[in-house]
């Protein structure tokens, strides 16, 4: 056997052990990825496991929690020394809410862009003996106008606490006699106001960890009525921004590692007696009748003192309404038509 033959046999040899040893290392590392996959995937399932555990404990609780709270509400807060804004202040709801903010000795700041209802507003919690009472004409629609009155309003009185985006507009009559500029208006006043406001106050509120935002939406922004289709899709976008901004505040890390502690209330009135609604139609006033706007304002002011999130008045329609999506749509029209309650077209 030559030299050269030697050589090539033991080269063989050894490429043979080289192949067979990175075989047996690569069958090993696979037993063990393989292996490595599956307890992983084990332990993910046990985790996803006791989550879902937990979700329903959560579920128990919170359902629990929920009842004992109806029967039971919680504490209401005191609203003295909170600087409380309320646009649409000059007449309505927002100038009964005004009476019942001041008996709690809070600090008002009306805005209208009817001044003389301010005005009026003004003198009559005066005359009841409430002094801390500040006034200022603004269009809500303008986000300029809200800016600069904002601005004013921090010099003048101080960072505002609580935010009651009140004002609104109910034009009554079908989607097809509504002018773009009606439709537009609609928007810039029930829908963009309120954005121009939470824009010029919601950055302090988040700064301090501190504060409460109050939106007027309607029974509007939950069910759609005819002869009120720009108006219903102006109070749904407004049940919608509420909604998103409660969900991204709790979510956002912006309280250097604190919950959030700002609060959001949501109110969906039915139709309430203060000249928006010009022609209401109702085949059961015992059951969904005008409401007083005495009687919503006191409603809206325990809801922000005891800081429920959304509040329908009459109370149980909220509850009626979710029920109600369960079940055929074709039913809900006849019980609509049963009971034949809405909104005739303005004259």
């Amino acid at each position: 056997m030559t030299s050269a033959t030697a050589n090539a046999g033991v080269r063989t040899e050894v490429n043979q052990i080289a192949n067979g040893a990175s075989k047996y290392s690569n069958n090993n590392k696979k037993f063990i990825k393989n292996n490595a996959s599956t307890s992983n995937m084990l332990f993910f399932a046990i985790a996803v496991l006791y989550e879902v555990l937990y979700l329903i404990f959560q579920f128990i609780f919170t359902t629990l929690e929920s009842w004992y709270l109806t029967v039971f509400p919680r504490k209401m807060k005191s609203l003295a020394g909170e600087i409380i804004l309320v646009t649409g202040a000059g007449h309505g709801i927002g100038r009964e809410t005004c009476y019942l903010y001041a008996e709690q000795r809070a600090i008002l700041v009306l805005w209208d862009i009817d001044e003389k209802g301010i005005l009026e507003t003004k003198k009559l919690l005066e005359d009841r003996g409430y002094t801390k009472v500040f006034t200022y004409k603004v269009d809500v629609s303008n986000r300029d106008d809200v800016l600069a009155t904002a601005e004013l309003v921090r010099k003048e009185v101080g960072d505002v606490s609580i935010l009651v985006n009140n004002a609104g507009i109910l034009p009554c009559r079908p989607l097809k006699d509504h002018s773009p500029e009606l439709i537009e208006k609609i928007f810039k006043v029930n829908v963009f106001a309120h954005f121009w406001a939470l824009d010029a106050f919601l950055p302090r509120m988040i700064e301090k960890n501190h504060g409460h935002v109050v939106a007027m939406s309607s029974f509007c922004g939950i069910l759609g009525l005819a002869n009120a289709v720009p108006y219903c899709s102006s109070k749904f976008a407004v049940r919608g921004l509420m909604e998103a901004l409660s969900e991204e505040l709790r979510t956002a890390d912006l309280f250097k590692g604190e919950k959030s502690r700002i609060k959001f209330t949501t109110i969906y009135p039915i139709m309430v007696n203060t000249g928006l609604v010009k022609n209401p139609r109702n085949r059961f006033p015992i059951l969904l009748d005008l409401l007083s706007a005495e009687k919503v304002a006191s409603i809206i002011v325990k809801s922000i003192r005891r800081e429920y999130k959304e509040v329908s008045i009459p109370r149980t329609m909220l509850t009626m309404d979710r029920l109600s999506r369960l079940i055929p749509e074709k039913f809900n029209h006849y019980v609509r038509d049963f009971l034949d309650t809405g909104l005739d077209p303005d004259n």
